[in-house]
């Protein structure tokens, strides 16, 4: 009897979905019983849809997707089943609940399992489906790293890679017109890209959200460096860093069904903060969705087929619930509920930020 199983990818895109996809639908290829792979089209929506948009997948499909970045299977962080966003006949716009009708439409597919790729909010969703009685396995997924479950997340190292190159074209053209040059990268809550990239990319100031930074000693760093108008200096930034006393630079998005406050342009207000107390040069860029794109590199390949094949060893065993973990270097998994427990940040002690501290990269603090 041919078994189903059905993935989707939710929330932001990241580089490595595409290989997650893939090792999946070749675990189901090559394993002794018989499965047929599906994929939902934008997350839960394209089982909500009607039509429905769901694909069936085969090696065939997923040859060569270990090199490219995004998701074949499309992604969507506007579609959670508890929180729908409708459009109806007259034009006016609501919010539902569909998750019975989801759970619904997901049995007369006759699905074994769904395994649910995505971060932590997408993985809450998993959690309140589970709960529902759906059979839902979790694969981490998230630039951010911000997952307290697992050790890394796919996509990290690659953003990291790509705003490290980014910072290094910077680091040259500070020096050649003796600026300040100011990277804005991504991290809401959780400064990780920011952290890794200043340390790789030799930056001599790093802000992370962790940190409210006091303009005051980045003031002095900058002095420091530039004197009598030689000298440069590098700062990378999370766009959700904020100074001491301060709130997060943040804007409301006008798209139907995204919840969260956008961000970005922190970059802009610190650089303005600067101008009102030294006379230098600066400049500021906004990496932005750069860092989500493109080709993942080696590592990020590796892991994300390790997270892939785990979750489908994780529905023929029938352990629903779970989510995959890298711990060490274990693959297992964990409770989805425990899993989404903790947001993993940046902690006073984390070795990282002190190997940056005994570098002299400031802080803010």
């Amino acid at each position: 009897m041919t078994k189903k199983i059905l993935i989707l990818t939710g929330g932001g895109d990241c580089p490595g979905l595409n290989p997650v996809i893939r090792a999946i639908t070749r675990a189901a290829h090559y394993s002794k019983d018989d499965w047929e792979v599906l994929g939902s089209i934008k997350a839960f929506c394209g089982i909500l849809d009607e039509p429905q948009k769901i694909i069936k997948l085969t090696n065939k499909i997923v040859a060569g997707l270990e090199v490219k970045g995004g998701t074949i299977l499309e992604t969507t962080n506007k579609g959670d089943p508890f929180c729908y966003p409708t459009v109806k006949s007259d034009g006016s716009f609501i919010i539902e609940d569909r998750s019975d009708e989801l759970i619904t439409k997901i049995k007369k597919l006759d699905v074994e399992a769904v395994i649910c790729i995505g971060g932590d909010g997408t993985q809450a969703i998993s959690q309140k489906l589970y709960e529902k009685g759906l059979n839902i396995i979790g694969v981490p997924k998230t630039i951010d790293n911000d997952l307290s479950a697992t050790d890394f997340t796919f996509g990290f190292q690659t953003a990291v890679e790509t705003a490290t190159e980014a910072v290094d074209k910077l680091v040259t053209t500070a020096q050649s017109h003796n600026r300040v040059m100011i990277a804005e990268v991504m991290g809401r809550d959780a400064g990780w890209i920011a952290l890794y990239t200043a340390v790789a990319a030799g930056a001599e100031i790093a802000l992370i959200p962790e940190i409210p930074y006091d303009i005051e000693k980045i003031i002095q760093t900058i002095k420091g460096r530039i004197v009598d108008g030689q000298g440069f200096v590098n700062i990378v930034m999370a766009e959700g860093a904020k100074p001491k006393k301060g709130k997060m630079v943040t804007r409301n998005c006008q798209e139907k069904g995204y919840h969260k406050p956008l961000l970005g342009g922190i970059g802009f207000t610190l650089m303005e903060e600067i101008k009102k107390r030294l006379d230098v040069s600066i400049r500021v860029t906004v990496l932005g969705h750069i860092q989500r794109g493109g080709t993942p590199i080696a590592f990020d390949r590796i892991l994300a087929t390790q997270f892939g094949i785990k979750s489908f060893e994780l529905a023929e065993r029938k352990q629903f619930g779970h989510m995959v973990s890298l711990l060490g270097a274990n693959f297992t998994s964990i409770p989805i509920k425990k899993a989404i427990a903790k947001y993993k940040c940046i902690a006073p002690d984390n070795y990282l930020l002190n190997c940056a501290r005994k570098l002299g990269i400031c802080l803010g603090n």
